[in-house]
């Protein structure tokens, strides 16, 4: 496979796993094999579709396991006021991935 292929698919997947760094990277490194910025937009569109099936199952997934349909809440999931919600931000490792 060529390396703008690879680099194409990485910056897809960064987007697609919500990883910042990964996607600082894959990009860097695309636009620094000559990959064309239109090309890296398309990958992060493809990424950006993926993405949102997966949250969709995902919150089926959740609403299954909770009898509510949390993906077409408003409800704010942090708490009610902005301090709850800059806590939850400040706390470190929320999800085990640092």
């Amino acid at each position: 496979m060529e390396d703008k292929i690879k680099l194409l698919i990485a910056v897809g997947a960064s987007v697609t796993a919500n990883c910042q760094p990964c996607l600082k990277t894959a990009v860097t490194q695309a636009q620094l094999a000559g990959v064309d910025k239109k090309e890296i937009i398309e990958a992060i569109a493809i990424g950006r579709v993926v993405r949102k099936g997966a949250f969709g199952k995902m919150d089926k997934f959740a609403s299954t396991l909770t009898g509510k349909d949390v993906g077409n809440s408003d409800e704010c999931p942090f708490g009610s006021t902005e301090k709850d919600v800059k806590e939850w931000v400040e706390q470190e490792d929320q999800c085990g991935c640092t």
